[in-house]
């Protein structure tokens, strides 16, 4: 997914993670997607997204980037996100994020009786 000017991109999400927690930031996560949504479907599809992108500060995004972000997301194929999609896609899309994320969750395997010599490289 490339848009007009990527190096101007900023991964804010982590910088919410530590300000809100991990609660705070899937709250922010869930406003987000009822402001991208298509309210009578209550689904982000590729119009509610176009739509209302320009709330979220993408008004630069082409249609190829906003089906693509769209296509990524749609883990069930039914054209459209639904929150748990659009959460997922979130996190794929903050390499940071992901990264913190693999390290509490190893952190945390490594303390239930079993794990320590499990290899959680992906």
């Amino acid at each position: 997914m490339a848009s007009k000017d990527q190096s101007n991109f900023q991964d804010l999400l982590p910088l919410m993670a530590d300000k809100l927690g991990g609660d705070g930031l899937i709250g922010e996560l869930c406003n987000g997607f009822q402001l991208l949504m298509d309210s009578s479907k209550g689904v982000i599809t590729f119009e509610s997204l176009k739509k209302n992108s320009a709330l979220l500060g993408l008004q630069d995004l082409c249609d190829n980037d906003l089906y693509s972000m769209l296509k990524e997301g749609d883990f069930d194929g039914d054209g459209a996100l639904n929150q748990m999609e659009f959460c997922v896609l979130m996190f794929r899309l903050s390499p940071e994020l992901m990264d913190q994320s693999q390290f509490l969750l190893e952190e945390a395997l490594q303390q239930e009786e079993g794990f320590q010599d499990y290899d959680f490289s992906f």
